[in-house]
């Protein structure tokens, strides 16, 4: 059974993303793999975490922030020490965690993979898990149905630990009641605002500061050096389009997968529901009986009755049609009882979780087959893709052999493959997703290495993502240079004047403030506002840590806050005053989150401790290695 996924990566990490922790878990089985390579980046007593593992989750959880942000995202944000330092920190809160449910003896068992797995909609043909679409997915993605279900198991597990851990983390009645309090409380403040525009006119640069701040910091008008390249990609796709498939063989696959395209049988009903929110359970239930007494002595008045009497905003006003459905697409109950009905039957009272349902079934639409002419599209290309993903592993050698020996040229393996030789623009050694497939960090080393400046030579075939590789040649070459300061000279006064503007009205802002707690207001405050912590995120964060640090003991009280690039703010509370009671739904949620963060806080301090049972050494100069 378990030879059985394989459809859509993406979704299989989505589905991944939603049943992990707070911290991320990628690839954890395969850190307890290690080939040695690349240098230790950090030990947990025996347990290594290489440099290989901790390159190849840098650029596991770069892909996830491409995702995430798209075009926002900046490679450069996980080249700082403090990224670097938290990822680490992350692998080894992971490896843990696997060390103690090892000991634990934890293991998720197989059915628990098979629900998760069956769960997954992308894997469902018609409503039901498909094993032919799951096979189908991993095939295309170039994954393993055995190292999807063994990383699945590992991370069901990790997240049943944490979750037994975070259970103990408790949040009193009478915390949660002073945490609400705050929440909701309401602070009366005004504003005064300095802006950097009025002390711009006050600063007086020296002739020769310019060009100091230029000599001094010179790596900041440095350009990188560029590359224009040429550069040839094959993927699965361009393999599988050049496949032809023939009439005979796309009939003999309809003719042997024909229940994946039966049209289910669907259902047309009306209904009546009585909402037991509306009148409590007993009464509601009573009121369906009496409807339904009215609908067995005259069945033709179901659809006035369902006008007047229906609490379904949806349908009532249509006589309580639904339309036609199939198997899923209502509560159990609800369902149950219209698959029994014949047509133009009316059911007695059904009890779902929105109340009391009189159910009249209007029509049925018969299960049947898709006609092949319906689906012959569909059918070629999944085969056309099954074909290719087979032959890509050895078009992918291939491909990688000529690439390699004949340097000199591109031209031969696109030939080949029937590929088309691309240009690029200008492009930087620092990878950019923006360049799509030339936005690879192992691309980009490759391309800019000083084999391939020097000598023209293509690059290695590098895999950019699952059954994609791509080889590239540089054909024009910038080395990094420094602009000239006349070019630069404005920038750099404007930075100045901005820089010493904003020390002057910060010095101004504190001066104010002072004055302001003697008694001294004469300022021309703004129009007074009500903000909430819950509103907090509407202000920028200086301004939100300021108004809600104010003393609350003597009003009217003062605070100010520098506001780096715009001046200084400051700001005057008048008033402040319980908030409003939080409606159920409100207050559940907000409930429900203190648990979540106390939860979090529980598996924090627990990963503190198994820090503290175990020798955790890094290796700081391995760490700083960049990925070559």
């Amino acid at each position: 059974m378990f030879d059985a996924v394989r459809n859509n990566k993406r979704i299989v990490q989505v589905f991944l993303a939603l049943i992990t922790l707070p911290f991320a878990f990628f690839g954890v089985d395969s850190y307890m793999r290690s080939d040695g390579s690349g240098g230790d980046v950090a030990t947990i007593g025996d347990v290594k975490i290489t440099q290989q593992q901790f390159q190849q989750t840098l650029r596991e959880q770069q892909e996830r922030l491409r995702t995430q942000m798209g075009a926002q995202f900046d490679p450069k944000m996980l080249e700082n020490p403090e990224a670097r330092k938290a990822i680490l920190d992350d692998l080894i809160n992971q490896r843990l965690l696997v060390i103690e449910a090892s000991k634990k003896n934890m293991v998720v068992g197989d059915n628990a993979i098979r629900q998760a797995i069956g769960a997954i909609e992308a894997f469902k043909v018609d409503g039901k898990f498909s094993v032919e679409r799951y096979e189908a997915a991993l095939r295309a993605q170039g994954m393993s149905p055995a190292g999807f279900e063994a990383q699945l198991r590992q991370d069901l597990t990790l997240q049943q630990l944490a979750g037994a851990i975070g259970q103990s983390g408790v949040v009193s009645r009478s915390v949660a009641d002073r945490v609400l309090a705050m929440q909701t409380e309401k602070r009366e403040v005004m504003e005064y605002r300095l802006n950097l525009d009025s002390y711009l006119g006050k600063v007086k640069l020296a002739d020769d500061a310019a060009k100091k701040f230029y000599d001094e910091n010179a790596k900041q008008f440095e350009v990188p050096e560029q590359a224009k390249a040429e550069y040839v990609v094959l993927s699965m796709e361009s393999i599988a389009s050049q496949l032809a498939v023939s009439e005979a063989e796309i009939k003999a696959w309809y003719d042997g997968h024909k229940d994946r395209f039966l049209q289910p049988e669907e259902r047309r009903a009306s209904h009546i529901l009585i909402a037991s929110e509306k009148l409590g359970k007993d009464k509601a239930k009573a009121k369906a009986e009496e409807l339904l007494a009215e609908v067995r002595k005259n069945p033709a008045a179901f659809a006035d009755l369902a006008k007047k009497n229906s609490d379904d905003p949806g349908s009532a006003s249509k006589g309580g049609d639904l339309g036609f459905f199939g198997r899923g697409a209502m509560v159990k109950s609800f369902e149950d009882s219209t698959m029994s009905l014949k047509e133009g039957e009316i059911s007695g009272v059904v009890e779902s979780d929105f109340g009391f349902h009189i159910i009249k079934l209007t029509g049925i639409h018969a299960a049947k087959e898709k006609p092949l002419a319906d689906v012959r599209g569909e059918i070629e290309a999944e085969l056309k893709k099954t074909a290719g993903s087979r032959k890509f592993a050895e078009a992918a050698e291939t491909f990688s052999n000529m690439v390699y020996e004949q340097s000199d040229s591109l031209k031969p393996v696109a030939e080949k493959f029937k590929l088309t030789v691309k240009s690029s623009d200008w492009l930087a050694r620092q990878a950019n997703p923006a360049n799509g497939v030339l936005g690879n960090e192992k691309l980009m080393a490759a391309l800019f290495s000083e084999d391939s400046v020097k000598n023209r030579r293509n690059t290695e075939a590098v895999e950019i993502a699952a059954n994609t590789l791509v080889a590239a040649r540089l054909v024009d070459y910038k080395p990094k240079a420094l602009q000239p300061f006349d070019s630069v000279k404005a920038n750099i006064e404007t930075l100045l004047k901005n820089k010493e503007a904003q020390v002057l009205a910060s010095k101004d802002g504190e001066s104010r403030l002072e004055a302001l707690k003697k008694g001294e207001d004469k300022l021309a405050w703004g129009v007074a506002r009500s903000v909430s912590r819950m509103e907090a995120r509407q202000l920028p964060p200086p301004v939100a840590q300021s108004v809600f640090r104010m003393e609350t003991g003597k009003l009217p009280s003062y605070s100010g806050v520098e506001l780096p690039g715009t001046g200084y703010a400051l700001f005057k509370l008048t008033k402040v005053q319980a908030g409003e009671k939080l409606d159920d739904a409100s207050k559940q949620a907000m409930l429900k989150q203190l648990g979540n963060l106390a939860a979090q806080e529980e598996v924090q301090l627990y990963l503190a401790a198994l820090r503290s049972r175990y020798k955790v050494e890094v290796n700081q100069a391995a760490l700083e290695l960049k990925d070559k």
